[in-house]
């Protein structure tokens, strides 16, 4: 039997330059249970314990031969994640990280303790959207600490799945990283299938000409990009783990579980590269088809503007025409007393002649040039 588990000796990492913690230390106090989502200790795959707060989970596991604590946070102080370090060992790199959150997905080996940082995603069928979520994993010899900064992913089903599952949780704290990296991989499948219905939706906008489709597109793109940055580094995650099977003992049954969860993320990461290709085709499709449209809008407008030019070209020649006999009927108006063939016996024919011949002279020329 394992002798009672002692106080690792760790230096107290200091606090960050930065802390994204929108709660203060003064609101937690180290070892309360404010944050403490749910701590308990395991025993051969069996909860023994159920501890109260930070302080209680720590006296417990030392009390407990072969015991292994779970201990469950949402968004908790610098103070509680100094005072875990202090307990556990933690790295003060890890320790900063995760004070500091929004972190990319990750696996980083400190001596005996692994820190995996994962991003979580969830589709909102109402809203058409993809939320995210990140959780941080720190797993040791005998422990295992899951810290949230977000509602998703929704670690309390799978500790309840896995406590229905001793066979598997008494394999240890991996065996537990395997349950937490299994549910967000899991999770996938639904945002997946998501933007695909959405994707299929944008195809009949883009064909059936809504001026909208374009900035649903843009939205889309980018959402498909932000989950693609939070799977594709699972793949090499898991890889990661795999390298240490042999250095740290990890049963066969165990390495299988992990296998097909990166069998079932590299089919995600595959997925979401070929709907982030089918957007950038739609994309293309469609400034093809705005270009083509405007295209046509072009031509009308040229047409239009052509047909317009030949009837302002009509009526020019027409009043042309028109205005000479006016012209000449105004001259002979005048009322002056000296005035040539004013009372001249063939004055009208000679000025009706004029006007016809001046008409006519008009008219040929406008046929000529197409005009009339």
């Amino acid at each position: 039997m394992r002798a009672p588990r002692r106080k690792r000796e760790r230096p107290v990492p200091e606090a960050p330059e930065r802390s994204l913690d929108p709660r203060g230390d003064d609101l937690v106090v180290p070892g309360r249970g404010d944050s403490l989502v749910d701590a308990g200790i395991y025993v051969d795959g069996e909860r023994v314990h159920t501890a109260t707060d930070l302080a209680d989970t720590y006296r417990l596991l030392r009390e407990t031969p072969d015991g292994m604590a779970w201990i469950g946070l949402y968004r908790p102080s610098e103070a509680q994640l100094v005072s875990l370090a202090g307990e556990f060992g933690l790295h003060e790199l890890a320790v900063e990280d995760a004070i500091v959150a929004h972190q990319r997905p990750k696996l980083e080996r400190y001596g005996e303790t692994l820190f995996v940082v994962l991003r979580a995603a969830r589709y909102a069928d109402d809203r058409e959207e993809v939320d995210f979520g990140e959780v941080h994993v720190f797993v040791g010899r005998d422990f295992v600490v899951t810290l949230r900064h977000s509602e998703s992913p929704d670690l309390a089903e799978v500790r309840a799945r896995v406590e229905k599952a001793p066979d598997l949780l008494r394999r240890g704290p991996e065996a537990v990283l395997y349950a937490i990296m299994d549910a967000v991989v899991d999770g996938y499948a639904p945002v997946v299938a998501g933007l695909q219905n959405d994707i299929d939706e944008i195809e009949t906008q883009v064909f059936g000409g809504d001026p909208a489709v374009s900035r649903r597109i843009y939205e889309l793109s980018r959402e498909t990009v932000e989950f693609q940055r939070a799977t594709r580094p699972f793949p090499a995650i898991l890889s990661g783990l795999s390298a240490g099977f042999d250095k740290y003992g990890i049963d066969e049954e165990l390495r299988s579980y992990l296998r097909d969860v990166h069998d079932h993320a590299t089919t995600v990461v595959e997925r979401v590269g070929d709907l982030r290709q089918n957007l950038t085709d739609i994309l293309s499709v469609n400034a093809t088809l705005v270009n083509q449209a405007q295209n046509e809008e072009m031509k009308h407008l040229t047409e239009a503007s052509y047909a317009q030019s030949e009837e302002v070209k009509k009526i020019s020649a027409w009043a042309a025409i028109l205005f000479a006999p006016t012209l000449i009927g105004t001259i002979y108006g005048m009322n002056f007393d000296h005035m040539p063939e004013l009372h001249w016996a063939f004055g009208y024919p000679f000025a009706v002649a004029l006007m016809a011949l001046v008409c006519a002279v008009l008219h040929a020329v406008f046929k000529r040039r197409d005009w009339l």
